[in-house]
Formats: structure tokens, C-alpha cells, sequence
């Protein structure tokens, strides 16, 4: 194996080691042949969000490199909630949001991992397990006796996530969240016994939680396992990025729609796109270092990010995703017309601009609706003389294309979207008039 297809040095060349339990003794059993690993992700929230997708990609690039990946839903842990770099308790969820939410989950996790369907055993596919499987039909003496025996409570209350909330925070930690890493590092025991794993990964809050389960595995089963972190996605301010911030860029289409997902990343900071070229795509180190030199020498040409949000968005939403969102930048931005864009897109591209809502009827009735009153409608003009004056001046678009004849109707010809004509006037205003 060449040291530029070892996994620890690729995972670190991408921005994905920060810490390694016993890096030696890591890269040795990479030396001895494929590793199964695992990654948990809790449902608390319908969908997975950009900040989880740093792990997502991580085990990806160890399943292209031979190895098989355990994707673990929290269906058990994500009921006690992980006090692990929060100030305050989880809110808990009832069952029907759980479930909910771990169906998203599943689905998230088989679009970037290559995964058995359920009930399959492909031993060259990953598994898609849910810790509630082992843990819901065991009693709280179980669990106790299992593990609660082998874990020191002056250990667990030396871990940085216990010490800061019992430090910050005024009601310190309830019991639940503080059996949250006995509950992870079972998990990691029972994954060795069950499937061989060796090897949790998770962002460096995990730290804490990831050692325990090392520490318990030695104990129950005598075996050295390892744990690796990688740093967290952290916004300009240092905060984490994620649902409980409310900053959260989410892998569902219906909560972050291909073009917004497409967006966020074509709008990344100048100092952040090489790096989260190296961690959301799967382009070529070489080329990146071509896409970054290019960059600095022309900064405005934005190449790079261009890159970026097409590579990033295609690897959640496919071609398919990037075509659409390509396109609606295109319109959005190009200054053509407008045409073929979905409501969704559209709403989420003029977010704020003034809306008026007419009957879809008036487009086909009598010649379409007329221009001046829905100009006046939308709030673009006070009367229909000023919208008349405006029609004339050259300065309303409808739908990207320009407008002179004030005696203009409105038909389905002009729709942008399916419901929607976006009604430019001047440079900078826009108007949005829906037929529903």
C-alpha cells in the first residue's frame, strides 16, 4: 500500500484527522487488510445536514479505499440525547418523530454510501444498523450489568462534554445525558462482538464518547480498538454548524432545495473553498491545487466555487440536481429569460420579494390578466398611470424579458414557474404575482 493510498493519509491530506487513539497501531491494522468501521448519527432533527456530511464523506473515502462502513441511526442514544458540545439539554421527541426522522436518515446515509438493503448481507456493502435493535429489548439492569459495571464513574465525569455542562450550566446534567456515553460506547462493544468493527469515527466532540467505547470494548471483549475525529464544520464565528445553531444547510430537498444547496456552496468564503473542496468532493488533490492556484490568480472569475457547488451538490442531489440548479443560476443570474424554473426554486431565489396572489383563471380569461394591474396589484406602481409610465420607460422585465406595450396581458406564456411571473422594475426590484 503507497503512502498516497493509505487511508490515514488520505483522510488527512482531505481535512479529515484531527485525532487518532493510537495512530501506529491504526495504520498497522489498515496494513493488515480491510477494517470495518462505524459512524453514528442521532435523529434529532427530519434530515442530515452539511456539518454531518463532513463524517458522511469521510466514510465514503474509506469504503472507495476498501473498507467496510457501519452506518449507525441513533434510534436508542437519539432518545436520551448527547450532551456533548451543547450547553443546555436536548429537546426528547416523541416515537412518531423519531421515527420520522430516522427514515430520512436512511435514505441520506444510501446516497452517499453504498449500502445493503435491508435484510441484505453483501459483504462488500456497508450495513445500516440502528442501536435501538440491541438496546430496546433490554432491561435498565442489563444494561447495568453489562456495562455500567466496567465504566468509572471518575472517568466519565473527567470528560470534557461532562465537565463543561456541570461547570456552564446552572441545572449541570441529568442522568439521561450523562448515561448518553455508557449507551455509545456499548455500541461500539456490541458492533465488535456482532460484526468485527474495529475502528468509530466522529467529529472531535465525540472525543470523549468515542474513548469510552474503545475502553469498554478492551474490557468486555479484550480488544484494541480505534477511534479517529475529525474537526467540526464550524461557521465565521466558531459555532457549530448544525440544526440546534439554526444554521443548519440540510441533505433533503424539500427543507434545502437543490438550487439553495447549490447556492450555499457557490457562496462559501474565498478561504474556505479549497479546504471544503478537499472534503466534499472527490475530485483529484491535483486538481484542486489547479483550481486554488486559479483562484488566487483571479479571483473574480470564482472558478473554484463554481467547481465546488457542482461536485457538492451532484453527490447528494445527482445530476439531475445540479442540472436544475445550474439552470435556475443561469436564470436567475445570466440576465436571460426566465422559464422552466419549479415554484420552489423560484420562492426560495426572490425570498422576501413582494407577492401578489391572483386566480389562475385570469391568465386565460379574456386575452390574460393586464400588466398595469397587476403592476399596481403587486405594489410596483401606486396607479396605473405611474405603471403605465413605467411600461414606457423601458424599465419592467416580466419573466426576464422586456416589456414596452402598456396595453400588455399577461398569459401562461409569461409564467417563469408553474404559478409564478417574476415582475422586474428597474435594475434591482422584483415582484412576484402567483396564479393558485
Amino acid at each position: 500500500m503507497t503512502a498516497d493510498h493509505h487511508p490515514i493519509e488520505v483522510l488527512r491530506a482531505r481535512g479529515f484527522v484531527q485525532d487518532v487513539t493510537d495512530e501506529d497501531a491504526l495504520r498497522r491494522r489498515f496494513d493488515e487488510g480491510p477494517v470495518t468501521f462505524y459512524v453514528g448519527f442521532d435523529p434529532t432533527a427530519p434530515s442530515l445536514h452539511a456539518g454531518n456530511l463532513v463524517g458522511m464523506m469521510a466514510m465514503s473515502w474509506l469504503q472507495r479505499l476498501g473498507h467496510r462502513p457501519i452506518a449507525l441511526a441513533g434510534g436508542a442514544t437519539g432518545r436520551i440525547g448527547d450532551p456533548s458540545g451543547r450547553d443546555k439539554e436536548r429537546e426528547l421527541y416523541d416515537e412518531a418523530t423519531l421515527e420520522a426522522n430516522l427514515a430520512g436518515i436512511r435514505r441520506q446515509l444510501g446516497v452517499v454510501l453504498d449500502l445493503n438493503e435491508a435484510g441484505g448481507d453483501d459483504p462488500a456493502k456497508g450495513l445500516l444498523v440502528d442501536n435501538h435493535d440491541w438496546f430496546g429489548p433490554k432491561t435498565f439492569l442489563d444494561v447495568l450489568r453489562e456495562a455500567g459495571t466496567q465504566m468509572s464513574v471518575n472517568q466519565m465525569l473527567g470528560r470534557e462534554s461532562v465537565r463543561r455542562r456541570l461547570e456552564a450550566s446552572e441545572r449541570g446534567l441529568t442522568f439521561a445525558e450523562f448515561s448518553y456515553q455508557l449507551l455509545q460506547a456499548y455500541d461500539f462493544a456490541h458492533l465488535y462482538a456482532t460484526y468485527g468493527c474495529e475502528l468509530q469515527g466522529g467529529g472531535s466532540d465525540q472525543w470523549g464518547n468515542i474513548t469510552a467505547g474503545t475502553d469498554l470494548t478492551r474490557r468486555l471483549h479484550g480488544a484494541d480498538v480505534h477511534g479517529i475525529v475529525w474537526p467540526l464544520l464550524l461557521t465565521a464565528d466558531g459555532q457549530k454548524f448544525g440544526k440546534s445553531a439554526g444554521n443548519a444547510v440540510w441533505l433533503d430537498a424539500e427543507l434545502t432545495s437543490p438550487y439553495a444547496y447549490y447556492q450555499w456552496w457557490r457562496n462559501a468564503a474565498d478561504a474556505d473553498v479549497p479546504r471544503f473542496l478537499r472534503l466534499f468532493t472527490y475530485l483529484p488533490l491535483d486538481q484542486i491545487a489547479e483550481l486554488e492556484a486559479e483562484h488566487e490568480r483571479d479571483p473574480a472569475a470564482r472558478a473554484a466555487h463554481e467547481v465546488l457547488a457542482r461536485e457538492a451538490t451532484r453527490i447528494i442531489h445527482g445530476d439531475e440536481g445540479v442540472a436544475q440548479a445550474e439552470a435556475a443560476t443561469a436564470a436567475l443570474f445570466g440576465g436571460g429569460p426566465l422559464r422552466g424554473l419549479d415554484d420552489a426554486t423560484l420562492a426560495e431565489a426572490f425570498e422576501g420579494a413582494p407577492t401578489v396572489e391572483l386566480a389562475a383563471g385570469r391568465l386565460t380569461e379574456d386575452g390574460g390578466v393586464g400588466l398595469l394591474e397587476v403592476l399596481t396589484s403587486v405594489g410596483a406602481a401606486s396607479s396605473n398611470g405611474e405603471a403605465r409610465r413605467l411600461v414606457q420607460g423601458g424599465g419592467v422585465r416580466i419573466s426576464g424579458d422586456r416589456v414596452e406595450d402598456h396595453e400588455r396581458r399577461l398569459t401562461p406564456d409569461d409564467l417563469a414557474s408553474p404559478t409564478t411571473v417574476v415582475l422586474q422594475v428597474g435594475k434591482k426590484r422584483r415582484y412576484l404575482a402567483r396564479f393558485v
